[in-house]
């Protein structure tokens, strides 16, 4: 069943998950995680109910017994250079050896198979067994050849050259299927070579990114053991500390610097161009942000009530902490221990202690969309007295004082203000470079927590370049040497809440899959024809599939008309649908340049896989707040897009037929379109870039209908 259905969820690929649940909730298993090429060995997520009753998944606590599992890039690429060599081989192996399904088989049967014919005529001299494989040239003459290499009889006494075929392998089933999957993705690469125009195209080489079911997470060795004691060897970038280097630009699965994916390029689209009465400058959202006033009360004398802190933190663990992954709840009372005695007023641990208050405060007000205009926003005062201490982090390179800036930045996302968010990313990405090129410099206690704040910088640096023309931190670059989290160690008696992961993992795999989609489709050298981009977008739509079917099953989100309870369900649910959407948008456009585009069949599918992706995003657009913690500005320009491009494509008579067709009356359009402009406006007062889509968003509504009307 396609992902794309209406009906419930698809059943998984990993139905042995299901079956070792069922039998042992409490056992280890073998659970995969979003790339078919590893596995983890982990407890078993359990459901618990939080206090509001919705359940969520407990991520495992005890995983440090497998520190550094192999998540091996081999994977498929190894296996077709091994098929490569299985057929390359055939031909220098002894006559005496026949193979079936790649497996050696002595010839003489005749001891172990009585009914074997043998011929026991000592006066006729019949050679032993027949040539395998007989020569061209005695095939065209249908002699028999006796298989002598270089030059058979007959070929040496015509004085003919002598050519054999390549020996064939006799496949089931199954090779088949292997090969064939092997065949597409070596033609993919090929594609991305042409694509990239690196003269060593990927080259296959440890750096590649595995492409098999897309979510290729880490390399091979994840941190790089010294045989000797306890050290690591250095890691440090060809291009050196924050640049941009081949290492980087090599990966599929990082954001291109020039792209068009981002929310406004739509306006330069045909029909939807016509919907906005004057062009936009590219940067203008930036430049919107980067002319916006700071926040006044950051000047301001820090005033801190601590009589409800426990309540913040426990809200924190219970909403926030699923986002980010990044604050250990098993040493947290050491770090609160720390911060009383110092007053909360130095060290990174007051400052990390303030920074949890204030996003746990936040969690309680739900989406700050709804909050009162001019009110100050819940969490403020312990921001406020954690920014008076980030200037002391500044000028620290440790893991804690890296985790401080991260805590900062997640709090300005909350906030809306994703610029003043890059800024101290970029400060984080910093950090974590120099921790990383001599990475014996992180504490061992501290390399889980170490890792975790590398995702995050990555991820959220990648959700600010698919919007914004930014720098590139340079990051990116430590990708291969940096582990997957594996579960944060601690008593559990001191633990103040779940180490939820699960999501993050999650999340990992599925931004390296849209920072692809990036890279293929909407870099400036990506294919534009509709046909050879095919077999890219069905690529990566299968990769977004394989995606879904490896989640956990408590995370796989059903794919019904209606909302769901959990936030964590929903978040990815969205997340999935916008990255159908871009998928296959190209085919929007496509029609929209030469409405006889759609008499294309495959070109008509690939537009209602798009259209029905943005409609599933958009129907119930409260569902969004569940994700506003971490992605109201994200997510609001992805509404933005998709919106526009339904508008267009209710401007094309062929799209609209399809539209039509996906809903269950004309009506139902109009209505999210409505909506979305309602909300859109509601989020306005929160950002100068978010009023600025705000008013194209309701300017293009008016023109469109205008337009339907005339």
């Amino acid at each position: 069943m396609s992902p794309s259905s209406n009906s419930d969820s698809p059943a998984s690929v990993v139905g042995s998950m299901t079956m070792a649940a069922q039998a042992a909730p409490n056992a280890v298993r073998q659970y995969p995680l979003p790339n078919r090429d590893f596995t983890i060995e982990i407890p078993s997520p359990q459901i618990a109910p939080t206090t509001n009753g919705v359940n969520t998944v407990k991520s495992p606590s005890t995983l440090k017994s497998a520190r550094a599992p192999n998540f091996s890039r081999e994977g498929i690429l190894g296996s077709a250079q091994k098929a490569r060599n299985l057929s390359q081989s055939s031909e220098n192996r002894p006559d005496n050896v026949n193979v079936s399904n790649g497996f050696q088989k002595a010839p003489s049967e005749e001891s172990t198979n009585p009914l074997k014919r043998r011929n026991t005529d000592a006066g006729v001299d019949y050679p032993r067994r027949r040539a395998t494989i007989a020569c061209e040239v005695c095939r065209s003459r249908k002699s028999r050849c006796d298989g002598t290499k270089p030059k058979c009889k007959l070929c040496t006494e015509l004085g003919a050259e002598c050519i054999y075929r390549e020996p064939g392998i006799k496949l089931d089933a199954g090779d088949k299927l292997i090969l064939e999957r092997l065949n597409r993705i070596e033609s993919l690469l090929q594609l991305n070579m042409g694509l990239t125009g690196h003269t060593n195209g990927l080259g296959l080489s440890h750096n590649s990114p595995g492409m098999s079911n897309g979510t290729g997470l880490s390399g091979d060795n994840l941190m790089m053991q010294n045989p000797d004691a306890a050290g690591f060897v250095s890691v440090i970038p060809s291009g050196g500390l924050g640049t941009w280097s081949a290492t980087a630009t090599n990966s599929l699965s990082t954001m291109p610097k020039v792209h068009t994916n981002a929310a406004l390029h739509l306006l330069q689209w045909p029909m939807i161009r016509d919907l906005v009465s004057r062009p936009y400058d590219p940067q203008i959202l930036l430049q919107l942000e980067m002319a916006r006033e700071p926040l006044h009360s950051l000047t301001k004398t820090p005033c801190v009530d601590l009589s409800n802190t426990s309540a913040y933190i426990e809200a924190y663990f219970d909403r926030v902490n699923v986002w980010y992954a990044c604050v250990n709840p098993y040493t947290w009372r050491s770090h609160y221990r720390i911060a009383l005695s110092n007053g909360f007023r130095e060290g990174p641990e007051s400052c990390i202690v303030l920074l949890v208050l204030a996003l746990g405060q936040a969690s309680l007000r739900g989406s700050i969309s709804r909050i009162v205009p001019h009110e100050d926003p819940p969490g403020l005062q312990y921001f406020t007295a954690a920014w008076a201490l980030l200037p002391g982090m500044m000028t620290s390179n440790s893991v804690l004082a890296a985790q401080c800036h991260l805590l900062a930045a997640a709090y300005l996302f909350y906030l809306v203000r994703p610029l003043e968010a890059w800024n101290l990313l970029c400060t984080t990405s910093t950090k974590l470079q120099l921790l990383l090129m001599t990475p014996n410099r992180v504490p061992v206690d501290q390399r889980e927590l170490s890792e975790r704040i590398y995702w995050n910088a990555l991820l959220f640096e990648s959700d600010l370049l698919a919007e914004l023309d930014l720098p590139h931190s340079g990051v990116v670059a430590f990708e291969e040497n940096v582990g997957l989290p594996c579960g944060f160690e601690g008593d559990e008696q001191e633990a103040v809440g779940r180490d939820d992961l699960w999501y993050f993992l999650a999340e990992i795999a599925l931004r390296r899959l849209l920072n692809r989609v990036s890279q293929l489709i909407y870099s400036k050298d990506s294919l534009a024809s509709t046909t050879s981009l095919e077999p890219i977008v069905t690529e990566l739509d299968f990769q977004l599939t394989q995606w879904y079917e490896s989640l956990p099953l408590p995370l796989q989100f059903p794919f019904t008309r209606t909302m769901l309870p959990d936030p964590v369900q929903t978040v990815l649910r969205l997340r999935f649908f916008a990255c159908r959407t871009i998928i296959y948008r190209p085919y929007i456009l496509a029609v929209l340049d030469n409405e006889q585009a759609i008499l294309d069949p495959s070109v008509r599918d690939a537009c209602t896989k798009c259209l029905e992706a943005s409609i599933r995003q958009l129907e119930h657009i409260s569902a969004h707040h569940a994700g506003h913690m971490p992605y109201l500005w994200q997510g609001a320009l992805s509404i933005v897009s998709q919106t526009l491009l339904i508008m267009g494509a209710t401007m094309s008579p062929s799209l609209n037929s399809i539209l039509v067709s996906l809903v269950s009356h004309r009506d139902v359009i109009d209505q999210i379109i409505n909506d979305v402009v309602m909300e859109i406006e509601r989020y306005s007062v929160l950002s100068p870039s978010l009023s600025l889509s705000a008013e194209i968003i309701k300017e293009a509504e008016v023109r469109r209908r205008t337009f339907l009307s005339g």
